[in-house]
């Protein structure tokens, strides 16, 4: 219990200096934001602070916080720590930081920012992963409260030879065509808040659980084994916990939400609280979840209990049986809520790639239909092939952290050009950088580098290395950017 308690202490009081530090480091003022100078009633759409602030709570947070911090307490309660203490110093940074630098840049999506930050080479890649995350985050989240709805709900199999999972599928496809085509305001800025309340309250019922069973299975951390070796699978704590907790601590997509979200926002200074803030309270739910699977691990849970399976288990454990489902049906809306987010962001990008006004209704119909279309096709795939969810679910890790690390570059180039502190993001982009591709190097579904030299399996040895000296790269090409961004800034000046 102590383990856990310290960190929500981090999480909170660490979250607070920090998030001054970095409202501080920006600098909001009282200039137009994009919502009141470029309102069109559809993107750019005034609303409320606490509108705002539950809609990008319940866009970033997904099913990471949950799975993912369910998955991540098999590493140990050296989680408790990792989790608040990269939460405030990565995740919150990257979320407010994004968001703000679109404000200043007419509410751009993060394409744009990038193409103008880090260079015309630069965003080609950057464009390459991140639409196939926004695609893979919007099938995936097709995917998975469907199936969800098909066992737990109808109580069918998912099988891809039952019409019914199909049914299920073409209606979430039919809101995601409903929420994309509408203004922002239209469901999204109504409906959303309830879910996010609804997520925020299901996160303290289950922390009042967890005080309530008096810390008698939580776990301590101890420094009498290494703490960084306790994953019953024997998986090495870096790089793969960071991989695994994903949106609990740092997230590509988060970008994406914050940029979105940018267009609605009044006033700069509201910035802090809708974007930093809201990743401090996905923080919170994460410890929250991976403290109450802790308990049902100490009580004797199978470790190997699937993640879905832990969910029913913890909420009905400590929200009884009508909070319990309540809690399943939240698991089930909320890969909903940021599927259709996705999409919309990936037509926002799209669309501003190949200059395609939204303001006609028919041109969103076709832009979308663009984005749904192979969309299925992938769906399909994933169902009739055994292992094709689990290949698009481990492509969907990587690729959602490694996009990350672009915004962290672009957020450290801004920085420094305008003469602020950057090494709050240089230092979590170079680390970052350096765990995605010390992943990608190793793992199975990557280059499999240290298999290729004869090194053993169980290995990261080639690969860090590798990685570290590519980190190293990241960080003299982010130092380059800058300087060439700062003398061209003085170059138009003179002109």
């Amino acid at each position: 219990m102590s383990t856990f308690l310290i960190g929500l202490i981090i999480l909170v009081v660490g979250g607070y200096f920090y998030g001054n530090f970095c409202e501080k480091t920006f600098g909001p003022d009282d200039r137009d934001t994009p919502a009141i100078t470029k309102a069109d009633g559809v993107d750019f759409v005034v609303m409320k602070k606490w509108k705002n602030s539950l809609i990008e709570l319940l866009n970033i947070a997904g099913t990471g916080p949950i799975f993912g911090a369910i998955q991540g307490i098999l590493f140990g309660p050296i989680a408790f720590i990792t989790i608040p203490v990269g939460c405030i110093l990565a995740g919150s940074m990257h979320d407010y930081f994004s968001g703000m630098i679109s404000m200043r840049n007419g509410g751009a999506q993060m394409p744009r920012l990038i193409k103008k930050y880090l260079g015309n080479n630069v965003i080609k890649v950057y464009n390459f992963f991140l639409w196939i995350l926004m695609f893979l985050v919007g099938v995936v989240f097709v995917y998975t409260p469907g199936d969800l709805i098909v066992t737990q709900v109808l109580s069918q199999e998912a099988a891809v030879t039952n019409p019914v999972v199909w049914i299920v599928y073409g209606a979430i496809f039919l809101y995601y065509l409903v929420a994309t085509l509408f203004p922002i305001d239209a469901i999204i800025g109504r409906v959303y808040p309830i879910f996010g309340g609804f997520l925020i309250l299901s996160a303290v019922g289950i922390f009042i659980g967890v005080l309530m069973d008096g810390g008698a299975s939580l776990t301590a951390l101890s420094f009498a084994s290494n703490p960084f070796k306790q994953h019953p699978g024997g998986l090495p704590f870096i790089p793969v916990f960071f991989i695994t907790v994903a949106c609990g601590i740092m997230s590509g997509f988060h970008a994406t939400q914050a940029t979105l979200i940018s267009r609605t926002v009044k006033s700069e200074k509201e910035g802090k609280m809708t974007f930093f803030n809201m990743m401090l309270v996905e923080g919170f739910i994460a410890m929250c979840w991976a403290a109450g699977a802790m308990v049902l691990f100490g009580r004797g849970t199978d470790l190997a209990t699937t993640p879905t399976l832990v969910v029913g288990l913890v909420s009905r454990e400590f929200l009884g049986s009508i909070g319990g489902m309540i809690a399943i049906l939240g698991v089930i809306v909320l890969p909903i809520t940021s599927g259709d987010t996705a999409f919309r962001s990936l037509r926002l990008m799209v669309s501003e790639q190949f200059n395609i006004d939204q303001k006609l209704p028919i041109r969103r119909i076709i832009t979308s239909a663009c984005l749904f279309v192979p969309a299925i096709f992938v769906l399909y795939y994933a169902k009739q092939s055994p292992q094709g969810f689990n290949i698009l679910w481990r492509y969907f890790a990587f690729t959602n952290q490694f996009v990350a690390t672009f915004a962290l570059g672009t957020i450290a180039v801004y920085l420094y050009i305008t003469g602020k502190n950057y090494f709050i993001s240089l230092i979590p982009g170079m680390f970052y950088f350096f765990v995605t591709l010390s992943f990608i190097f190793h793992a199975p579904i990557g280059l499999k580098l240290d298999e290729r030299l004869g090194l053993d399996p169980s290995s990261y040895m080639a690969s860090m290395i590798l990685a570290a000296v590519m980190a190293l790269g990241y960080m003299w090409f982010i130092r380059k950017r800058g300087e060439s961004q700062k003398e061209q800034i003085l170059q138009n000046v003179l002109n």
